[in-house]
């Protein structure tokens, strides 16, 4: 049957359904943004810019990229919605044009010892499936190669209720792939007793010296004194082979203390449930550093750290196992793959052969499938989710981007805007929140937030064209050309900090000098092997007390955690309040006694509506402010301790810095606050409401107290705006200028012109790198152009 032909003409008039071109946002007022309204194109690349806290997240992500999610979940019947997370309705007047939200952002991967890159991107599944096809010999299933699957037996008898019922002789089997001793984790650990409990001394006079341990404590110390089992008053160390194995090891059993019932369980299962199986970036810094002294982890002797059984291990396809494709480098392993010709999994090999080539698109190629998933920094996992959507079908979606080019060296960033205008070409929206000029140069719309931070930003100072912003005269508009001089003087160093033979991951037997007394940067293109370098070197050098290394990590805190409890703040104002008033430190904590008795100290209160959007409101008894009418009465220097929270870190140093109030402690803390360019936050302000930016210079200013010689930065310029730079790198003269040595691995041109020495690793990624290209000034490095980054770096500072 031929097609019919069209004999009508294209009509001129616009048909209606073309006239929904943008996505129109009026009155939003989502934490510090004041009534925005703006209307943004579709099927474009829209860059959102401004100073950090200025309401770009706020936006972007917490009311356009929310809403539209929420939207979705309505779609859905009440049951299903009763199992989906519930978010309540952003604060804007009119969301209009919307269409369905995909969020890349910067949020780590989870950190489950058994989550990898190939799990995480389904590479592993694929990876399963080939070899329960062609394996050879042939052992199972694709769950007989999985790390993350037990091996299952069972017998016994079952009822049929099929006419007469009859009992049936029944087995079960499953075969999985996890390493029986190590339950596919790849690591083993060994407890060092000495660091648990004190054995000269009995449970009774406090044995345990694990924390948060007390000798009154119901569920843990007392279980133990009173379960019949063992005797309270007898040291540990004269217990009898029987009670020492009751007490290290025994099976969980029911005993009665005081009429209750509870279990008990040996001390080493009960340690390895309650510490072991969290992740340990999730705890609070003393729990983190108790399980670091007493666990120590080693590779599993039985699977050799491949996380998988003898029979998983000894199943092949040419002479490779499906542990050694997962130690491969991706782009080996996509070779590897290329070069399998089966028609039988002519499909399969095809997916898995795009899925391995997204790996090396985006800038992957150097991982490993078997990297775990939380060892990725925060660009890293922002790529890792990017390509489930590079060969995505879809169309007409918006895509919201945090960040993009964090982590990246300026080779790589031309890549990833390769990547976005891909994207919007294939007819998508793209919003991007972005500091980085090259970034900002390919955009078709720009919106720029301000004109300060926190209460200063949350209005739209631009929104236009590239050329507009240069134009406008906002700050992100007078900085967008800014260019860093080479230091001409550089510091002379004070010693030398020798590396030998450094080996850790690709690295490869690298032998360099880093002078100390100096500001270095450690640089190169991603996966070149900096972070191995220094995090896995310096350390095992100088002694990990010298050492103050601040990483990528996030902040973990809870919507009760604020800048006042992260940094320690909390405790001297505490402390001048008490001491002012003649009562308790305790009573002006929110977490504590002084809490508000209807909220306990949140200030709001939460109503679960079930499968609908829960709602806060504030609390009607403390109207907001968390602590008791009593506590309030109680002042210091004519304020109470909810008026101190709610005052800006630039309120407060004046306000601790002299007077009746003056706190020398406190005022030391606030210093450093504003040092790093924080003077806009409210003590009291929730750590969950903090952008990106903000938590990594949070994190900056409270180890800025640390008393190591040597400070380790991981790419302190994140989230960071081009104005804000320049304040950065005053922070960091004034670091090395006090006697600190500091190494920063970087990627900013603006930063390495200022460096006093570079080191420069690759010359590419994975094992193409893992030496040393170039060691010297920036000015030996701009003149020689021998590297990538010498030849960025000389366009950037136009020579």
């Amino acid at each position: 049957m031929s097609m019919a032909t069209r004999t009508d003409t294209q009509s001129p008039a616009l048909h209606v359904a073309d006239s929904h071109d943008l996505i129109r946002v009026h009155g939003a007022r989502e934490n510090n943004l004041k009534d925005v309204s703006i209307e943004i194109p579709k099927r474009r690349l829209t860059v959102f810019t401004g100073v950090s806290g200025s309401g770009k997240s706020s936006l972007v992500f917490d009311t356009i990229a929310a809403e539209s999610q929420r939207m979705i979940n309505e779609t859905y019947s009440a049951f299903v919605q009763g199992f989906m997370p519930t978010s309540a309705r952003p604060e804007v007047d009119v969301l209009d044009g919307l269409t369905t939200a995909i969020i890349v952002d910067q949020q780590r991967m989870g950190a489950d010892p058994r989550s990898t890159v190939g799990t995480a991107t389904d590479a592993n599944a694929m990876l399963r499936i080939l070899f329960s096809r062609l394996g050879k010999p042939h052992i199972g299933p694709p769950s007989a190669y999985a790390f993350n699957v037990p091996s299952v037996r069972a017998s016994g008898a079952i009822t049929v209720e099929r006419g007469a019922k009859k009992a049936v002789k029944a087995t079960f089997n499953r075969t999985g792939g996890m390493c029986t001793r190590c339950e596919g984790r790849g690591t083993v650990s060994d407890i060092d007793l000495t660091q648990l409990y004190d054995d000269s001394k009995s449970l009774a006079e406090g044995a345990f010296t694990i924390p948060g341990w007390k000798s009154d404590s119901f569920w843990t110390v007392r279980v133990y004194a009173e379960s019949g089992l063992l005797d309270p008053d007898k040291p540990i160390r004269k217990y009898t082979a029987k009670e020492m194995q009751d007490f290290l090891h025994r099976e969980p059993t029911k005993v009665k203390v005081e009429g209750v019932n509870l279990t008990y369980e040996g001390l080493i299962p009960k340690i390895q449930k309650s510490f072991l199986s969290k992740d340990k970036e999730a705890m609070q810094p003393h729990i983190r550093a108790f399980v670091e002294r007493a666990v120590t982890f080693t590779t599993c002797p039985e699977c050799d750290g491949t996380r998988l059984s003898e029979g998983a291990r000894s199943s092949k396809i040419e002479r490779i196992g499906i542990a050694d494709a997962c130690a491969m480098q991706i782009s080996d392993l996509a070779e590897w793959v290329r070069g399998l010709k089966e028609p039988s999994v002519a499909p399969l090999l095809a997916a898995l052969q795009h899925t391995l080539d997204s790996f090396t698109e985006i800038g992957l190629g150097y991982l490993s499938l078997e990297r775990p998933a939380g060892t990725l920094s925060g660009g890293e996992a922002q790529r890792v989710k990017m390509i489930r959507h590079l060969g995505s079908s879809l169309t007409d979606v918006t895509y919201v981007f945090d960040e993009p080019t964090i982590g990246l060296h300026p080779h790589d960033i031309q890549r990833m805007n390769g990547l976005l205008l891909r994207l919007r070409d294939k007819g998508n929206t793209v919003l991007v929140v972005e500091h980085k000029p090259e970034t900002i140069a390919i955009a078709d719309h720009v919106v720029d937030l301000g004109p300060g931070a926190g209460t200063g930003g949350g209005t739209v100072c631009f929104e236009g064209t590239l050329e507009g912003l240069r134009a406008s005269g906002t700050v992100t508009g007078r900085h967008l050309d800014d260019r860093a001089a080479v230091k001409e003087t550089v510091r002379k160093p004070t010693g030398t900090l020798e590396i030998r033979g450094a080996t850790a991951n690709n690295l490869q037997n690298v032998d360099v000098d880093i002078p100390l007394g100096a500001l270095v940067v450690v640089t190169g293109v991603a996966g070149s092997g900096k972070s191995s370098l220094v995090h896995g070197s310096l350390p095992r050098q100088m002694g990990a007390e010298n050492v103050v290394s601040i990483d990528q990590g996030a902040i973990r805190g809870s919507r009760r955690s604020n800048p006042a409890t992260y940094t320690g703040l909390l405790d001297p104002i505490r402390k001048a309040f008490a001491k002012a008033n003649g009562v308790k430190p305790a009573l002006f904590s929110a977490n504590s006694e002084g809490a508000c008795p209807t909220c306990n100290g949140a200030g709001v209160i939460y109503t679960d509506l079930a499968m609908m959007a829960g709602v806060s409101s504030p609390c009607e008894e403390c109207e907001g402010k968390r602590f008791q009418a009593s506590v309030l009465e109680y002042h210091l220097a004519g304020r109470d301790i909810s008026e101190v929270l709610a005052m800006s870190v630039t309120e407060a140093e004046e306000f601790f810095g002299a007077g009746e109030a003056h706190t020398p402690a406190a005022h030391k803390i606030l210093e450093r606050l504003a040092d790093v360019g924080l003077g806009y936050l409210t003590l009291g302000q929730p750590l969950t409401t903090l952008s990106g930016g903000e938590r990594q210079r949070l994190k900056l200013a409270t180890h800025m107290a640390g008393k190591g010689g040597v400070y380790v930065l991981d790419e302190p310029t994140t989230g960071l705006h081009l104005a804000d730079v320049e304040h950065l790198l005053g922070l960091l003269d004034r670091l090395v200028d006090s006697g600190k040595s500091v190494i920063v691995i970087e990627h900013h041109q603006a930063v390495m012109a200022h460096a006093d020495w570079i080191v420069d690793l690759g010359p590419g990624a994975g094992h193409d790198g893992g030496r040393i290209v170039f060691e010297g000034t920036p000015a030996d490095l701009v003149a020689a152009r021998s590297t990538l980054t010498g030849e960025h770096l000389a366009a950037y500072v136009g020579t």
